[in-house]
């Protein structure tokens, strides 16, 4: 990968919908690669033919950004700390930070989790960082294809 790698895991995420969405968005913030781990759907069903329901939102951004199913997310995280990442999930958590204060570095992981029970607390504890978006309204959490966009437009734009 180049210099400056930025990679999304996706763990656990239900919606087609939101993985064709983080791809597009992935595409538009450079993105060098995304995980898909666990029940998070593939751009290709297990025939190898394209999904419709991930292509309709990516619009064709499943095909610029490489991409790997990964069943195991602790030998994948292992394994990305290994190559010098820095694992950085996005949740709200005992101990995150504001996304704002987040400090950019050359190769960062960010982890985005089920859409209603995010990231467990066993996962979490394998992250360098927690980063939080503040929510100021009534609702509680942004859908997961706003909230990743959101903290990673912020934190690789600085």
């Amino acid at each position: 990968m180049q210099a400056n790698s930025y990679v999304l895991v996706l763990h656990d995420i239900r919606s087609a919908q939101n993985v064709g969405s983080l791809f597009r968005s992935s595409d538009a913030l450079g993105v060098s690669k995304i995980y898909l781990s666990n029940i998070t759907p593939c751009p290709v069903d297990r025939f190898g033919r394209d999904r419709s329901d991930i292509a309709k939102t990516a619009l064709g951004a499943e095909k610029n950004i490489p991409w790997e199913q990964y069943q195991d997310i602790f030998e994948l995280i292992k394994d990305l700390k290994s190559q010098g990442f820095s694992i950085v999930g996005i949740e709200q958590a005992e101990g995150s930070v504001d996304y704002k204060s987040f400090q950019k570095s050359e190769k960062i992981v960010f982890v985005l989790g089920n859409e209603v029970e995010g990231l467990s607390k066993e996962i979490l504890k394998h992250m360098d960082t927690i980063i939080e978006i503040p929510m100021r309204g009534q609702k509680e959490s942004l859908n997961v294809s706003v909230a990743g966009p959101v903290a990673m437009f912020r934190i690789l734009d600085n």
